[in-house]
């Protein structure tokens, strides 16, 4: 695993073991460490432009804007007309992450959605392989008869991102195509928001049948709430959804605020926790925030300066493990606080996908440790059912630093592993 921090070769996964001569791409359940994704199928189209460009075609700036399949192409060839396009980019939150995780985990996971049965050189899902790492098992896609989604990135001069999105075919994923021993057999399942707000389509119950594989199979779900207006408007039945089935919450500090109404966030990640088993919230400049629960009798202190903001020496245990409430005799929360990688990068274009990286690699620490504990099962990591292989302060440093990497090559998916490892005084604590 490419952690940072130094680890013991038995601790990751895939280890030094004889492998078949033809690799199989497609997940084997009894044999594979893996994650499950659903995810709206789309392909990012990144362009530059004015705010008159906006208004030209009645685009809401800021936010996710739905249109008709004839708009997303009138708007297409204004801006290719104009010269304003930087790249097409295989997207959406959880296809950016899953590719994230193959990556930095260089092993499998599974994504389910939808995929053009006819593949054409130039078409969206065309552009959706080719920017999509092999090791996402694409097997179990549902084949359709038009386009996935197109969402067209529109970025002004002030920094600001609003979306123009055409969803195609791409909500057209129903529940019989969910395989139930794929997501049983998964160190987690991970889907988003935005299905939700698409009322009378397939993929809702598409996603509602995950969600009950998932918990039937004691399955981690992790989501991640999408924007701040998806969450403002859909916020009852987004709050039935947590509440029943989510374990894992990632959002920004606006998406946060739309969900708990507190605008601080240490604050909101506190209410969240009322709710759910850990909290991953990225705060733009001020950084990225990791809350749980740990049990009172197996609590670390932290080694790191201790900090107060609302919440006084709010990250005193962060060297302790993430895990389960319900797994706890004693539950106390764990907050953990990490500043931006060096800053952040000295120029920041776009910031699409940041959150997308910070996922993926908590993701990657919750199968390193589904992956250790199925390996070295007598292993002391394993004494409690934690939810994760690092603590709290490890998985922010892990998160943050591949967050920085999205940020500085400006595209929402990485194109190779991290740098070098670095040294981490908490490893050979946990070590011990």
């Amino acid at each position: 695993m490419k952690f940072p921090g130094r680890r013991k070769l038995k601790h990751y996964f895939p280890v030094s073991q004889a492998k078949p001569i033809l690799p199989l791409s497609e997940v084997r359940p009894d044999k594979d460490t893996y994650i499950v994704g659903l995810d709206e199928t789309i392909v990012d189209v990144v362009a530059s432009v004015g705010d008159d460009f906006l208004e030209r075609y009645n685009i809401t700036k800021g936010l996710s804007n739905l249109v008709d399949h004839q708009t997303a192409t009138n708007i297409y060839s204004g801006l290719v007309e104009k010269g304003c396009i930087s790249d097409h980019f295989a997207g959406g939150t959880i296809g950016n992450t899953l590719h994230n995780y193959s990556v930095l985990a260089d092993d499998k996971s599974v994504l389910l959605g939808v995929m053009s049965s006819n593949i054409k050189l130039g078409s969206p899902a065309y552009h959706y392989i080719c920017h999509t790492s092999s090791k996402v098992d694409m097997n179990h896609l549902q084949g359709v008869v038009g386009d996935i989604g197109r969402g067209i990135t529109l970025i002004t001069p002030d920094g600001e991102r609003t979306f123009a999105i055409a969803p195609g075919d791409m909500d057209e994923l129903n529940e019989d195509h969910i395989p139930e021993d794929i997501i049983a057999g998964a160190s987690a399942f991970v889907t988003c928001a935005y299905p939700i707000r698409h009322h009378r389509k397939p993929i809702q119950k598409a996603l509602t049948q995950s969600l009950q594989y998932a918990q039937k199979h004691h399955i981690p779900v992790v989501m991640s709430l999408g924007t701040q207006h998806l969450v403002t408007e859909n916020h009852d039945q987004l709050m039935d959804i947590i509440n029943q089935y989510v374990d894992i919450l990632a959002m920004n500090e606006l998406e946060a605020e739309a969900l708990t109404g507190h605008s601080d966030p240490l604050l909101a990640a506190n209410a969240a926790l009322e709710y759910v088993d850990m909290v991953l919230l990225t705060a733009g400049p001020t950084g990225l925030y990791l809350c749980g629960y740990a049990d009172n009798n197996a609590k670390r202190e932290t080694s790191n300066p201790i900090k107060s903001g609302s919440l006084e020496d709010f990250n005193k245990y962060e060297f302790s493990r993430p895990i389960a409430r319900k797994e706890c005799d004693n539950p106390i929360k764990v907050f953990s606080h990490i500043d931006p990688y060096m800053g952040g990068p000295e120029k920041i274009k776009n910031t699409n996908g940041a959150g997308d990286g910070a996922l993926s690699a908590l993701l990657h620490d919750i199968a390193a440790n589904n992956f250790h504990k199925e390996v070295v099962p007598q292993s002391s990591k394993h004494r409690i059912n934690y939810l994760a292989y690092s603590s709290f302060a490890q998985i922010c440093k892990y998160s943050n630093r591949v967050s920085y990497e999205i940020l500085a090559q400006n595209a929402p998916r990485l194109s190779k592993g991290l740098p070098e490892k670095e040294d981490s005084l908490e490893e050979s604590y946990w070590e011990r």
